[in-house]
């Protein structure tokens, strides 16, 4: 068995990016996924994500200039994560392009003029895509990369598929598009994976990369209160819930006093509107909700989580979980192998 195969299993996410670590960094706002979590994953060779929706111009821009003084290697890389049901959309994609970010990475909607923004900036453009149809459009309009996203995932959910099924899919569908023309689209799977065992059984489906979100919460790294952190280590499998967001999509969230009212139909509307989403159905403040939970008041905030949280035991610093995952990795490889 070779003791590297997991440094051997580079991810390139677009020609004119270097070859990285195959682990991509979920962008979980609000202000989870900052930039000194981001560079700490980009100092270890994966993609660092910065969760740009919520953000003003002038703190996307601080966060993006923060990250880049705290990236001590070119080793990996410094991205945006973006919802594009975010109000101020290309706004953010704009700046984010202008301070010479790596990659621009969007979900919960899609955009089809952000692939012209990226190939005037020459920033490769990552749709998070969970149908096999989306991920074949993506690839037409210039996507270098797509994230196929599952029902297992945390937050906004644009399916209930698990990833195993998705991922065969959409592999699938741009194998066949690859065999026409030769160009190949790399796939990053997302949705579930906590360790590397989890990624082993991602890549031998296809997958090249794999985006984690959840596992990254529990990093010491992460700037999230101490208290949000101690609720995703203690919940039970049954605390982990779906329901439906403003913005119209299922998203997977922790059972707290705040989502038994939106489940019971209480929650309180809220008496101002910011417009901080395209479209919404203000049955509550999706920004503000996720803003009480993030400052530590977990009982009357909003917290996404993925499903597996529970298989999570412990806080490691990024450079810990990048060690371990390595390890699992390889000895899922190694079983497989005898």
């Amino acid at each position: 068995m070779n003791k590297n195969l997991f440094e051997l299993a580079k991810l390139k996410l677009a020609p004119q990016l270097p070859e990285i670590k195959p682990i991509v960094q979920g962008g979980m706002a609000i202000k989870i996924s900052t930039a000194k979590l981001a560079a700490s994953v980009a100092n270890c060779g994966g993609l660092g994500i910065i969760a740009a929706s919520g953000l003003t111009k002038e703190e996307l821009q601080d966060q993006i200039r923060q990250a880049r003084e705290l990236q001590l290697n070119k080793k990996g890389l410094i991205g945006i994560n973006i919802m594009y049901a975010a109000s101020d959309f290309n706004m953010l994609v704009k700046t984010a392009m202008e301070e010479g970010i790596d990659v621009v990475i969007f979900g919960a909607g899609f955009s089809r003029d952000v692939f012209s923004m990226g190939e005037e900036s020459n920033t490769p453009i990552i749709p998070i895509v969970s149908s096999a149809k989306l991920a074949k459009i993506s690839r037409k309009l210039g996507a270098t990369s797509v994230i196929v996203e599952s029902g297992e995932a945390g937050g906004h959910l644009g399916t209930c598929e698990n990833t195993d099924t998705l991922l065969v899919e959409v592999k699938q569908a741009l194998d066949e598009e690859e065999a026409q023309d030769g160009r190949h689209v790399p796939i990053v799977a997302a949705g579930g994976a906590v360790n590397g065992f989890d990624i082993a059984k991602l890549f031998k489906l296809g997958a090249e990369g794999v985006q984690m979100g959840t596992r990254f919460v529990l990093s010491k790294e992460c700037e999230v209160s101490a208290a949000f952190k101690q609720l995703y280590l203690s919940i039970k499998e049954s605390d982990v819930i779906t329901i439906l967001s403003p913005v119209g999509l299922s998203a997977r969230a922790i059972l707290n006093d705040f989502s038994k009212k939106i489940l019971d139909g209480a929650v309180e509307k809220p008496l101002s509107c910011e417009r901080c989403l395209k479209k919404c159905s203000r049955a509550f403040c999706l920004m503000k909700s996720l803003k009480v939970a993030e400052s530590g008041n977990v009982q009357d905030g909003l917290i996404f989580v993925g499903k597996n949280v529970c298989k999570i035991k412990e806080i490691l610093s990024v450079e810990e979980i990048f060690e371990k995952i390595e390890k699992e990795f390889n000895l899922a490889f190694a079983e497989s192998l005898c």
